[in-house]
């Protein structure tokens, strides 16, 4: 795991750094923030909080429902996910037995002391769509049944792949409220997703996006990925325009990682700033490709339709917490806490951690995670703000906190200034409008990243990590 550079001790509160050089060069590439803090960051609670204790003074009007499958029918080179390729007899059975249990717990746990309202659900993983029909029927009924939350009433978001997005599972997600469906596509080039060790054909890609256009599900997402061996400008053009004339309402671009014990970890261009430059300039190039066709940016990663409406949160918990993770690879998210079940990337510690979720009985307790104190939060609410195109506004920041970012990240974010990752306030055709404020500004209307500073999106996260967290996911051993 690549982590960021020390922080610099901070100047006096309200001030800001000066640097008599100029900015040294930093890795572009260093961490996908999607979570903060990252999970390697979590350890066993050694005193197992009952989750009744954690949600008791929680606010659960508008919670956010995961319900994570941990099975796919091959595991991608580049794939570090907690899941594991095929379920074996009756796996999927007492996968879900125990999903039905955890679930009821769960409930109870939440209380029936105030309001308890899901305002957005997920399935992923692994592939959901690995569960046969039935069993997504019945994967449903844990989402509505035994945790209560309302499926068609509210968003809910679908993984899928190519080879298991079959009709007769599309038609079961389609039947109990799916709003969108996200295709792990990577690359329409059959040597590209070869190499990405993704072994597909096109045609089964392409029939796979049709039969989701079928069922009138209003939002296609298609994921794709830049930075593949043998992949060239031409070859992504291609891939973009392939999933372009489908008009999917959202597509990510992610850059390629390599990561220990995954399928490509052998690869040796990990730490080729070559390797760097090409992904950015892949990243540049399809970020204004999207954006020349009726697309807006909504994160380093996301491009929505600009015709489109949004479905619900862009990200689960962006800066907030609520968040309900139900399966052995799920996290969830109170104001002090952060847990989940214990974390694998390599086949047999998986198999072992799903086989000891499925014998378990009792899930009324975290058995691991990591405390969130005040400062963890400020950062949580910065860092998942910053990453979003839109930015973070200093309203809502000083309402939480009491304080502005440029009170408690004086240094960090002139950093981010002098390297022109901070928006100057000039707004241009994909960016939204309104006031943008800089690193020294009093910390009214909007802070938020140049497209640069979007670009490199994978450093800023980075540099705003704890030194505890980073000190904690150093000390994790892959396993």
């Amino acid at each position: 795991m690549t982590t960021a550079p020390a922080r610099a001790a901070d100047p006096a509160p309200g001030t800001t750094a000066v640097r008599a050089t100029a900015p040294a060069a930093v890795r572009p590439y260093q961490d996908y923030v999607y979570a903060y803090p990252h999970k390697t960051a979590y350890r066993p609670l050694p005193d197992r909080p009952a989750l009744r204790d954690l949600w008791r003074a929680e606010p659960k009007d508008a919670l956010a429902l995961y319900l994570h499958i941990p099975f796919c029918e091959v595991r991608c080179g580049f794939c570090n996910l907690f899941t594991r390729v095929g379920a074996p007899g009756d796996l999927t059975t007492r996968y879900l037995d125990a999903l039905d249990r955890q679930a009821r717990a769960v409930r109870e746990a939440l209380g029936d002391d105030g309001p308890v309202r899901f305002a957005a659900a997920a399935f992923g993983g692994g592939t959901p769509t690995f569960l046969e029909a039935a069993e997504l029927e019945r994967l449903c009924d844990i989402a509505e049944h035994g945790m209560g939350a309302p499926l068609g009433r509210v968003p809910l978001s679908v993984e899928a792949s190519p080879a298991t997005a079959t009709a007769d599972r599309l038609a079961v997600l389609a039947a109990r409220g799916a709003t969108r469906i996200s295709l792990g596509v990577q690359s329409f080039d059959e040597r590209e997703a070869r190499a990405a060790v993704r072994p597909q054909h096109r045609r089964d890609v392409d029939a796979a996006l049709g039969r989701i256009r079928d069922t009138g599900v209003p939002v296609l997402n298609i994921d794709l990925i830049y930075g593949i061996d043998g992949q060239t400008p031409a070859s992504w053009r291609a891939s973009l325009d392939a999933a372009l004339a489908w008009r999917p309402e959202e597509l990510y671009l992610y850059p390629l990682y390599v990561r220990p014990l995954t399928g490509l970890s052998g690869r040796t261009a990990v730490d080729d700033p070559a390797w760097d430059a090409q992904r950015l300039g892949l990243y540049r190039q399809g970020r204004d490709h999207l954006l020349e066709r009726g697309y807006r940016q909504v994160s380093m990663r996301m491009f929505q339709r600009a015709d489109v409406t949004a479905q619900g949160p862009v990200d689960h918990a962006c800066q907030s917490d609520g968040m309900v993770g139900l399966g052995c690879g799920a996290r969830s998210y109170t104001s002090g806490l952060h847990y989940s079940f214990d974390y694998a990337v390599g086949m047999p510690q998986v198999r072992a951690i799903i086989d000891e979720y499925t014998a378990t009985r009792d899930f009324t307790t975290a058995p691991h995670g990591r405390r969130i104190d005040a400062d963890e939060a400020r950062r949580r609410h910065l860092l998942q703000s910053l990453l979003q195109a839109e930015g973070l506004h200093a309203a809502d920041y000083r309402a939480r906190f009491g304080t502005t970012p440029q009170d408690d990240f004086p240094a960090e974010l002139a950093d981010f200034a002098e390297r022109g990752w901070l928006d100057d306030g000039q707004d241009g055709p994909d960016r939204q409008d309104g006031p943008a404020t800089s690193a020294g500004g009093s910390g009214h209307g909007r802070l938020r990243l140049s497209p640069e500073g979007l670009a490199h999106s994978d450093a800023v996260g980075p540099a705003l990590f704890s030194a505890r967290v980073r000190a904690d996911m150093a000390a994790h051993q892959a396993r």
